[in-house]
């Protein structure tokens, strides 16, 4: 019988004992190649794919094997690790190597194309980099120089220093954004035939769940594979997504073996990222992970002037020190008072002195910060929701009530430092258990259901602002 027949006997019997959309998404891309010596070879499309199949089912495989094929058949994947030259590396089931020593895969020269090469990876892409955000508008201080530092060896030969994956993190508004997008612009000119891309974390998980609900996780894979330079923003969003967390780590564990660069973001340290899989947060420290702090005077003042150049605005030394002294909590803010300061001036027709400063910065330092705490998400979801407050606190297991309880629940952890404990209480009088499996319940419906996600997404909105 040739490698095919053997193949579609063993698919036979996969079809069987997994679901048709796991059957079409894992088993079908796969091309049986040769049976050799109880060898079978069969090429997949990509190493994240090689991973899953042997995380999911490397047990069913290697069953049906036996069954199908003969006792003590070896299982070998072919993947193709270099598109250019086409060469490919051949890796031995977990199976075979649970049971035998196996040396060190052998990368041969091969003429077999993955399937997946032309059909899913376009040749051109847009990178999704801000063009304003970049080195020359990114002014060093002694709260980024490690960042920087880094950046402009990153751009200089992504994927090829230490800094692989690079880690930012710190708070809203000191530059994270800005510093990514310069490295991807930067690494875009000195290597135009590169891949780069720029992806907010909920972008990347709002494609994650439409291809699994349209059944194109391959489609999503194979792109993902073939970028050069990945930068996530935000990643901290990634917190409790159980799939998109196990579809990163695939897709971060191929693009990182081919010397493909990370850079990620978010708004807290590896270490203190509850909530995300300890297999991830060991990755995200293999290369380096540096905290951008927020400014101080010297690099407010730096950057007020870099953005009066740029705007072509005059403004005194005066002025200049008084917003760097006044504005203290972020860069964005540093620039919205310029830009007040300007619409202030074009509108009544002032010049912009010290005066017009103390009072737009006045503002701005004296307004109320919008606080969030469980009772505002609990008010604001009783009102998204149409539902009185004494019907969400009840014990009530109505559906639509049940639903927007855990709704309140879940963006209370995600978005105010209480304890489970706590907003169990505050929400209905519920215990820390039944708050997590709100949460839990909540992540499954967004993974799953469009129109649920949007929702919560809506509210999220109206949390912050």
């Amino acid at each position: 019988m040739t490698p095919a027949d053997l193949w579609n006997r063993c698919l036979k019997v996969i079809k069987d004992n997994i679901s048709e959309a796991a059957y079409k998404t894992w088993f079908e891309p796969i091309v049986p190649l040769k049976y050799e010596n109880g060898e079978f070879v069969v090429q997949v499309p990509s190493m994240f794919f090689y991973e899953y199949i042997e995380e999911k089912f490397a047990e069913l495989l290697r069953v049906t094997l036996y069954r199908e094929v003969g006792e003590g058949t070896k299982l070998l994947y072919r993947v193709m690790v270099d598109k250019t030259t086409q060469k490919t590396t051949d890796y031995p089931t977990a199976s075979t190597q649970r049971n035998e020593k196996v040396s060190t895969p052998k990368v041969l020269a091969s003429n077999s194309v993955s399937p997946f090469q032309q059909r899913f990876v376009p040749q051109e892409i847009d990178p999704q980099l801000n063009a304003a955000y970049n080195f020359n508008t990114y002014v060093e201080g002694s709260s980024n120089k490690l960042a920087r530092t880094a950046g402009i060896s990153i751009g200089n030969d992504p994927g090829n220093t230490i800094f692989n994956p690079l880690f930012l993190y710190g708070k809203s508004g000191v530059g994270k954004t800005h510093l990514v997008n310069a490295i991807g612009m930067m690494a875009k000119q000195l290597y135009p035939e590169k891949r780069v891309l720029y992806v907010s974390a909920n972008l990347f998980q709002i494609q994650y769940t439409d291809a699994v609900r349209q059944n194109t996780q391959n489609d999503f894979l194979n792109f993902y594979s073939s970028i050069d330079v990945l930068i996530l923003d935000d990643i901290h969003e990634f917190i409790n997504k159980t799939g998109t967390q196990n579809t990163f780590f695939h897709i971060f564990n191929h693009l990182h073996q081919n010397g493909k660069q990370l850079i990620l973001t978010s708004d807290r340290a590896p270490g203190v990222l509850e909530g995300m899989e300890e297999r991830l947060l060991t990755r995200f420290k293999w290369g380096l992970s540096a905290e951008i702090e927020m400014p101080d005077f010297e690099l407010r003042k730096a950057i007020l002037k870099s953005k009066i150049y740029k705007d072509g605005l005059e403004i005194s030394e005066e002025v200049i020190d008084y917003i760097a002294e006044n504005v203290t909590d972020s860069v964005r803010n540093l620039e919205g008072v310029l830009v007040s300061l300007l619409a202030h001036a074009t509108l009544t027709d002032a010049d912009i002195d010290l005066a017009l400063a103390e009072k737009v910065v006045g503002k701005v330092i004296s307004s109320t910060p919008n606080v969030i705490s469980v009772e505002k998400i609990r008010d604001l979801v009783c009102e998204y929701f149409a539902l009185p407050m004494d019907t969400l606190m009840s014990k009530t297991r109505k559906r639509e009530i049940a639903t927007a309880r855990q709704v309140a629940m879940y963006l209370s952890k995600q978005y105010t430092k209480s304890s489970l404990s706590a907003i169990g209480k505050i929400i209905g009088n519920r215990d820390h258990a039944t708050v997590l499996h709100a949460c839990g319940v909540v992540n499954d419906l967004m993974d799953t259901d469009k129109t649920f996600r949007l929702s919560v997404q809506e509210l999220e909105q109206r949390i912050k602002h």
